[in-house]
């Protein structure tokens, strides 16, 4: 794997992340642990977790692990979020000063350490005031209960605007945003990444392989049954398997995946990981496995080195749909011009 900077931060992390939302409910605690030890044994450095995974118990899982293996404690870099519901009073959910106070306390306590390196607001909170979060995280840094602090699921307009409040306010800014990024969906790349890239903040792609579309286990017109995420629940999330069959852009992308893992003798997953890693601003893809067996496949991709010729041809089958305006290829004219003048 790849060492990188956490985006603007000196902290170094692996260019893949250990996403650990199956811990405690698609993975016992004894795979869980394999999974942990394998990330490990092969470079990683960077787990990302939340409270709200299984209520906590992925928190307390890891604790459990991280208190078994001192050396491992010492090198990783730990993640979590704080904003869903940890209850069903008004105050258990968002990003106030009361909740994530209680939140971040609760954490600590779960994982088992003293700073948690990198907390993150698991998404954007219209109903509490963004100075009273950022001051929030600000203080935890001061404090030391934190070492940086990020966000999720936060639009450009949201991102940008809490960068810019809090050099306003002579607050630390964030350092990295984790988003829904991967072959299949690039809307992103509209606002989101440009913001990101304007504030030297590193991404944090979760899904990377489109809820398991990518990896090629799906077929065209063939509802998927069995134990997977879709074979289980078919209108499963974002990730449905009638919306995306019936979109022709869904199997350019699967035929152009299969195709280029076939050349290389390596599965789609790898290839469509390698994409993402090297995307601009990406600075570590969230791995999730609920196996060794998945997690040894998927890291994998940090070997595979694919040709300009090759990212080019995903690049353009994943290119995201648009409207005429403001991301049609004209308004993007509109946005750009050349040194030497003219159109």
């Amino acid at each position: 794997m790849q060492y990188r900077t956490l985006g603007h931060s000196g902290t170094i992390v692996t260019n893949y992340a250990l996403g650990t939302m199956t811990f405690g409910a698609e993975a016992t605690e004894e795979t869980s642990h394999a999974i942990l030890d394998s990330y490990f044994e092969a470079g990683g450095n960077f787990i990302d977790t939340a409270d709200v995974y299984s209520a906590g118990v992925s928190e307390e899982i890891i604790g459990r692990w991280l208190a078994k293996r001192p050396e491992a404690r010492d090198s990783a870099v730990v993640a979590t979020k704080g904003r869903f519901p940890m209850g069903t009073a008004p105050n258990d959910v968002g990003t106030s000063r009361r909740r994530l106070t209680r939140a971040l306390d609760n954490s600590l306590r779960r994982l088992g350490v003293e700073q948690i390196d990198l907390y993150q607001m698991h998404a954007w909170d219209p109903i509490t005031p963004l100075e009273e979060t950022l001051r929030f995280l600000d203080d935890a840094v001061a404090s030391g209960k934190i070492a940086y602090y990020g966000f999720s699921n936060f639009l450009g307009w949201q991102l940008t605007k809490a960068v810019h409040v809090a050099r306003s306010q002579g607050w630390n800014p964030p350092v990295s945003l984790q988003p829904q990024y991967s072959l299949l969906v690039r809307d992103i790349e509209f606002e989101i990444v440009p913001a990101a890239l304007d504030a030297g903040v590193g991404l944090l792609p979760w899904s990377p392989l489109g809820g398991g579309w990518l990896s090629g286990k799906y077929k065209k017109d063939q509802r998927p049954s069995g134990a997977t995420r879709l074979g289980e629940n078919p209108e499963r999330g974002m990730e449905a398997w009638k919306a995306r069959n019936e979109n022709p852009r869904t199997w350019a992308v699967l035929d152009a995946v299969a195709e280029i893992a076939s050349a290389h003798g390596v599965s789609h997953s790898q290839v469509a990981l390698a994409w993402l890693a090297d995307r601009p601003a990406v600075t570590s893809v969230i791995l999730g496995a609920r196996t060794t067996e998945q997690l040894a496949d998927n890291l994998a991709a940090a070997e595979l080195e694919l040709t300009a010729d090759e990212v080019s041809r995903l690049t353009q089958a994943s290119r995201p749909e648009t409207g005429v305006y403001p991301y049609g290829p004209m308004a993007q004219e509109q946005r750009s011009r050349k040194m030497e003048g003219g159109r």
